[in-house]
């Protein structure tokens, strides 16, 4: 993973900064609308409230939210811009390194070439999936961890209990993925290698004489593919029931809170908003561990097309 992320670096460097950048600049604003929130529920209490504090909070809240999405904006056009721009370096690098392969390879007859299959299909899918990758590789997970310590840190400056369940949930989900990721893994790399296989028979001719070792291929992909759903569809399961039952606690802590004294329905209800704030999060960087993991398989499997070649 680490090679991967230099590559990633030694390309886009500077770029990445500039996307870091506004990762921190939006997680830093992730909690300020609930707090925004909080106050606008519990002024609605107070008999001296006057309209003109009401729309000031409202005004204050929406321009945090305004803000902050248009800061997600220009992180999703730079990161989109970067990922393309990495997908046409990707493809140049493959074309040109088989081209001076080529060339070598006609000046001694000794020295193996390319298969056109795997070239084939490392240009059109692989780079296509490696280049997206890296336009968010750095700023992604920056955003999204910020955000989670950002709304868990307001929830647990207002109520230190309501903030314990809502890193409650976290904690069994990272493990839980962890646990499973790796058999996933195995699974890409062998559906990776098994369609660059059937590619290679498919484009070397002889169509008659390869069939059914071309179809037994697709039976192979199609195997694998039902297994990694199998995996990846128990594993949401499992996490959205670990996200419900934190929900469910929130309220009944908070609504036992409230009716004792010891907190307020506005804590309540900004808790209740800031834990569906960390479950997208939360889901992302899941989903992003899992295609960095993928990725770093799929970059292993890339560079190994170019052996002597450092990618």
């Amino acid at each position: 993973m680490i090679q991967l992320y230099l590559a990633i670096w030694r390309i886009s460097g500077r770029r990445q900064i500039i996307l870091i950048l506004l990762s921190l600049a939006i997680a830093a604003l992730a909690a300020v609308p609930l707090a925004f929130q909080k106050e606008i529920i519990n002024a609605l209490t107070l008999p001296a409230l006057s309209a003109e504090n009401l729309f000031y909070l409202g005004a204050g809240m929406l321009a945090a939210t305004l803000i902050s999405l248009a800061l997600k904006w220009l992180l999703g056009h730079r990161s989109g811009v970067l990922g393309e721009d990495t997908i046409r370096f990707i493809r140049t690098r493959l074309y040109t390194e088989t081209i001076r392969v080529s060339q070598n390879r006609d000046q001694d007859q000794n020295q193996g070439g390319i298969q056109t299959g795997t070239l084939t299909t490392a240009i059109s899918a692989e780079a296509e999936e490696l280049g997206k990758f890296a336009g968010g590789a750095f700023s992604e997970p920056v955003m999204q961890v910020g955000t989670l310590i950002s709304v868990i840190g307001f929830i647990a400056s207002t109520q230190p209990g309501l903030g314990m369940i809502a890193l409650a949930m976290i904690i069994p989900q990272v493990v839980l993925v962890l646990m499973t990721q790796g058999r996933v893994n195995a699974l890409v790399a062998s559906r990776v290698k098994v369609l660059r296989g059937a590619t290679n028979q498919i484009i070397a001719g002889q169509v008659d004489a390869i069939t059914q070792s071309v179809l037994d291929d697709f039976d192979t992909i199609f195997e694998t593919r039902r297994r990694m759903f199998l995996w990846k569809l128990s594993t949401k399961f499992l996490l959205s029931a670990i996200n419900g039952i934190g929900t469910v606690a929130v309220l009944m802590l908070g609504g036992w809170l409230v009716l004792q004294g010891r907190t307020d329905v506005g804590t309540v209800v900004a808790a209740t908003m800031g834990l569906g704030r960390i479950q997208a999060p939360t889901a992302f960087l899941i989903a992003f561990y899992r295609q960095v993991s993928a990725t770093r398989v799929k970059f292993e499997l890339l560079r190994d097309v170019f052996p002597d070649q450092s990618t």
